[in-house]
C-alpha cells in the first residue's frame, strides 16, 4: 500500500499548474543557484485560473541553509525555527515561498514533529512547481507521501468512534490541526478545504488509513492522544508567534500582508498604523489581543 499511496502523490504532484504559476516558481528557484532543489505551489490558487491580485504560496525547498544564505543570521533562524518565509514578485504576479531543506521537509511530515504546521499542509493538494533533478523529485515525493498518514495517526486515536464516512475523518484531522495555529480563517474553514475537492481525500483514505495504522502515534490511547494534541496546539500557538516575529525581519511589508490576510478571511477592516509599519512586531504584538478576543484569529 505504501506503492499506491507513493503513486497517488506522484501523479498529483506532477498535474499541471498555470504557466504563469510554473513560471514564478523558476524564478523563485533562480535566487538559489545550485541550492534550490524543488519548488512546491500549494494553497488555495492552486484551484484559481486568475492569478492577478492573489498571493501565490510556495515551499522552496534547499540543499543546504548555509549554502541558501552564505551563512548568517538567516540560515541560524532557518534551522531553529523553519521556516524562513519571504516575499516575491515577477511578471505581475505575488507570492511569497517558505524555505526548508531536504532533511527539514522530509522530517517536518513525519511523525516525529510535534508541530503539524508543513505535515498538515502537505496532506493536502500541492504541485512540484519546479524541481532540480529525479533525485529531488523522488525525495519530494518520499516526504510528501508522508504527510497525510501522519495527519491521520495522529487523528485517529481521538475518534470514539472513528467516522465511516471518509470525509469525517478528513475534516476532523484538519479542525484539530487549525486550533494548533493562530488562524486568521472561519471556524469552517477546516472543513472546506475536504469540502473543495472531496473526491481527491476519497481516493487518498484507503492507502492513506493502511500507511497511518501501521504508525505507532495511531495506537494511543484515546486519553493520551487528546492530551498530545492539546500540547500541540498550546506551542503550536507560540510558535506562530515566534514566527510571525522572525517574519516581520525577513518580509518587508509583513505586517500589512498579516492585515490583507485577516481582512480576507475573517471580514475584517484592520488598518496598520504608521508606527506599526515602523515597529512591525510590536504592531504585531500590539494587534494580538484585540484579534484574539474579536475571534478574527484563534
Amino acid at each position: 500500500m505504501a506503492e499506491a499511496l507513493s503513486r497517488l502523490v506522484a501523479a498529483e504532484l506532477a498535474e499541471p499548474i498555470e504557466p504563469r504559476a510554473a513560471a514564478l516558481a523558476a524564478a523563485v528557484a533562480a535566487r538559489y543557484p545550485g541550492v534550490a532543489r524543488a519548488v512546491l505551489f500549494y494553497g488555495s490558487c492552486l484551484r484559481e485560473s486568475q492569478l492577478d491580485g492573489l498571493m501565490l504560496d510556495f515551499y522552496l525547498i534547499v540543499s543546504d541553509y548555509r549554502a541558501a544564505y552564505g551563512g548568517g543570521w538567516l540560515a541560524t533562524a532557518n534551522r531553529l525555527v523553519p521556516p524562513n518565509v519571504f516575499p516575491f514578485e515577477a511578471d505581475g504576479l505575488a507570492a511569497k515561498y517558505a524555505v526548508l531543506s531536504e532533511a527539514d521537509f522530509a522530517r517536518l511530515t513525519g511523525v516525529e514533529t510535534d508541530n503539524p504546521s508543513v505535515w498538515a499542509r502537505f496532506a493536502q493538494p500541492a504541485r512540484l512547481a519546479w524541481v532540480a533533478d529525479e533525485a529531488a523529485r523522488r525525495a519530494v515525493i518520499a516526504a510528501v507521501a508522508r504527510a497525510a498518514p501522519t495527519l491521520i495517526a495522529r487523528t485517529l486515536p481521538t475518534l470514539d468512534p472513528e467516522p465511516s464516512e471518509p470525509l469525517d475523518l478528513w475534516r476532523a484531522a484538519f479542525a484539530l490541526t487549525y486550533a494548533a495555529e493562530l488562524r486568521a480563517e472561519r471556524k469552517t474553514r477546516s472543513g472546506s478545504i475536504v469540502d473543495a475537492d472531496p473526491e481527491r481525500y476519497r481516493r487518498f483514505t484507503a492507502p492513506v488509513l493502511e500507511e497511518a495504522r501501521a504508525l505507532p502515534t495511531a495506537k494511543q490511547p484515546r486519553d493520551a492522544a487528546l492530551k498530545g494534541w492539546r500540547r500541540t496546539q498550546r506551542r503550536g500557538k507560540r510558535l506562530t508567534l515566534l514566527r510571525l516575529a522572525k517574519a516581520s525581519a525577513t518580509f518587508a511589508g509583513g505586517i500589512d500582508y498579516l492585515a490583507w490576510k485577516i481582512n480576507r478571511h475573517a471580514g475584517t477592516a484592520i488598518t496598520i498604523k504608521p508606527w506599526q509599519r515602523r515597529w512591525p512586531i510590536l504592531g504585531a504584538i500590539t494587534l494580538l489581543p484585540r484579534l484574539l478576543s474579536g475571534g478574527a484569529v484563534r
